[in-house]
């Protein structure tokens, strides 16, 4: 016979339980997002299976399973901070990554949702006819261009700049004898903020193996931060772009300026 608990459970629906539904469901896809492509997404899987398990045996009523499934969640928040710890790392860099208070709504950050009116401001003619150059002269590049945030955990990495976006400017900070040279560009509102910046890599599993620390760190700043990273290959001079954690690679100077020009203007 079963019991009114588990009868009253399906009955009794609160608003409350509505919005706890929808901030788990939120939770859950920011770090689904967080360990996709990576080994830990086999392991979060398998954790959430489990969870999931032992909240059914709590419903059935199963003492004896329930209380042996209990101690393993319990030592398991400890095994999660230490298994975890780069992703953790990275879910609360994105969540302190919004200004909330300055009026960037963090519905909007969580959901990508909303139409901003305001575009980022770029000279796009002088970064690609850069990367075009530099391209040219097998110059290795680095340069990440802001969107919803000024990432100004990655500016205080390295030396700021302050000075307006120009073809003469990128390229004498990628010169192969500049102090400032190893090391990313951060570009936000046609301003180069600073160089010699340090990026995240992406611990995606399937990234192709041919490709450098460069372009790992152009696909790792974009999965932490809303911003469009374009790499410069030192061996090859491709020219790729990066936004999302996706890469765009072996792109002309047209098609950069092209891509630019369209994802700058949404």
């Amino acid at each position: 016979m079963i019991s009114q608990p588990f009868i009253a459970l399906f009955i009794t629906f609160r608003w409350q339980d509505a919005v706890d539904i929808v901030l788990v469901a939120i939770l859950m896809y920011q770090l689904y997002r967080l360990v996709k492509g990576t080994a830990a997404l086999n392991i979060f899987i398998g954790i959430a299976f489990v969870y999931l398990f032992y909240r059914f045996v709590r419903m059935m009523d199963m003492e004896l399973f329930s209380s042996i499934l209990g101690k393993f969640i319990d030592v398991g928040v400890i095994a999660l901070l230490i298994v975890f710890q780069q992703e953790l790392r990275r879910f609360f860099l994105f969540l302190g990554s919004y200004n909330v208070v300055g009026g960037q709504r963090f519905t909007k950050a969580l959901f990508s949702w909303g139409n901003e009116s305001k575009h980022t401001k770029l000279d796009v003619q002088a970064v690609a006819r850069a990367c075009k150059n530099m391209s040219d002269t097998r110059t290795g590049a680095l340069i990440v261009i802001t969107r919803k945030n000024d990432l100004k955990f990655y500016t205080n990495t390295g030396d700021p700049i302050d000075a307006k976006v120009s073809v003469r400017m990128l390229e004498s900070i990628f010169y192969k004898n500049s102090p400032l040279h190893d090391g990313a560009v951060i570009i936000s509102n046609n301003t180069i903020r600073a160089a010699r910046c340090v990026l995240p890599v992406t611990e995606n599993t399937e990234f192709p193996a041919h490709l450098g620390m460069r372009h790992r760190a152009a696909v790792g700043v974009t999965e932490n931060a809303d911003c469009i990273a374009i790499s410069v290959s030192e061996q090859t001079g491709n020219i790729s772009v990066a936004h999302d954690g996706q890469m765009n690679a072996n792109l002309t100077s047209e098609e950069l300026k092209e891509y630019l020009e369209k994802q700058l203007a949404e």
